[in-house]
């Protein structure tokens, strides 16, 4: 009998394996991609410039970013619809209308960055950006307006696995542990304009505003429903684990070698080559293959959260199941941005560095705004049903918001000052 209990115990186990893996996909996807050309010189530059002192951050960020996520998972199985439809819905056309704008402009910052990264990582290979951006720019656009949810979806899971080569760059460095253990659990606030703009950053490309659209609007493209509840919510709990273990190898590794060094950087680029002389070129070539990975999978995904946005914000078709005349209005303002992004890129003299980290500030800065519209709905009974949040969920979500208000107004009062 125990032995026959344990057989099913292992079906029953295989058989949930086998659906989570099926179902698997919008959380992944989307705490990964927040790891793009932004975020890896975000955290390049926390390590290169505040060695491992920022590294603790990373504890409450994950804890948010679960929280936060999960949220979003849970209003697109329950509603079926996305983060902006509902908030269209509940808030009026005026607010949402406004919304779209901040977002359009704070995403069209963030794709630029993503083509910046394309270009500084193939340079350090050789090749101008001149080439690599455009043929960069018509290969996420072929992907997305020729594929379908199901195709797309499975060549951004693999993209996925290449975050590995943050790691790897981590152990090649040979990192006390011990230290680095120390730093992890030991907080430490400067209330300094750099540490604070800093801090605001690393929070600001963790949990990005354009993540919440894309996740909810995803899930409910993926035609997940609450039956699906519990593998959407290991989902998101997996994806906001991993995103954050590659960012702690990124600001490790940076601390590790290029703070120590007395090295200053001001990109991700100048990160990669940095580490030659002091990881070795194996080291250097992860690390700028693991930026071209990243490049690319955010210049995708992007544009395309920006496009699920607004276009469901008006009301407009938005699938990736749907052909270019079926939503015309979805497409293009994809096209779009790919176009914008990449062209930006193409201009001489352009303040790449300040766009790229100042995105991820901006970020930071919007997010609590999108929070709060959030908890509302999340809230709502009438949308939710008994799917509403308690009050632990509710706590950390005020929080997260009470946090990142500070932190924004006590960087933009010490910069004043």
């Amino acid at each position: 009998m125990p032995a026959t209990a344990a057989k099913i115990s292992r079906k029953g186990f295989w058989k949930t394996l086998g659906i989570f893996f099926a179902l698997i996909g919008p959380g992944i996807i989307t705490s990964n991609v927040d790891n793009d050309a932004g975020g890896i010189t975000t955290y390049s530059l926390a390590g290169s410039e505040f060695g491992l002192t920022l590294l603790w951050t990373l504890i409450p960020i994950t804890v948010a970013l679960i929280v936060i996520q999960e949220m979003c998972a849970r209003m697109g199985v329950v509603s079926g619809k996305g983060l902006s439809d509902l908030i269209r819905e509940r808030f009026g056309a005026k607010a949402t209308f406004y919304l779209m704008i901040a977002l359009f402009f704070t995403n069209l910052g963030n794709t630029v960055s993503e083509f910046a990264g394309v270009a500084a990582s193939l340079e350090i290979f050789g090749v101008s950006k001149y080439i690599s951006v455009p043929v960069s720019a018509f290969f996420v656009w072929w992907l997305v307006v020729k594929g379908n949810y199901k195709s797309v979806e499975k060549v951004f899971l693999v993209a996925c696995f290449f975050y590995l080569s943050y790691i790897i760059s981590g152990f090649m460095a040979k990192p006390d542990w011990a230290e680095i253990g120390d730093q992890l659990f030991t907080p430490t606030i400067r209330l300094e304009p750099e540490f604070l703009t800093m801090a605001v950053g690393l929070v600001g490309t963790t949990i990005a505003p354009w993540m919440q659209f894309y996740l909810q609007s995803s899930v409910v493209d993926k035609g997940l429903k609450t039956e699906d509840y519990q593998y959407a919510r290991m989902d998101v709990i997996f994806g906001s684990v991993i995103v954050n273990i590659v960012a702690f190898f990124i600001i490790l590794l940076c601390a590790v070698t290029i703070f120590q060094a007395g090295i200053k950087i001001e990109t991700a680029q100048d990160a990669a080559l940095a580490l030659a002389p002091l990881a070795g070129k194996y080291c250097t070539w992860l690390f700028a293959f693991g930026l071209l990975n990243a490049s690319l999978f955010a210049a995708s995904i992007l544009p395309l959260s920006t496009a699920y946005t607004i276009c469901e914000a008006f009301g407009w078709e938005s699938s990736l199941n749907r052909k270019f005349a079926e939503a015309p209005q979805f497409y293009g303002l994809y096209s779009l941005m790919i176009f914008l992004g990449a062209g930006v890129i193409l201009f001489p003299d352009f303040p790449l560095i300040s766009i790229m980290f100042y995105s991820q500030v901006i970020n930071g800065m919007l997010l609590p705004f999108i929070l709060i519209f959030m908890l509302i709905l999340v809230n709502d009974r009438k949308i939710m049903g008994n799917y509403a949040n308690g009050w632990i969920l509710n706590l950390i979500s005020y929080l997260t918001i009470i946090t990142l208000i500070f932190l924004s107004g006590a960087m933009i009062f010490t910069s004043l000052r």
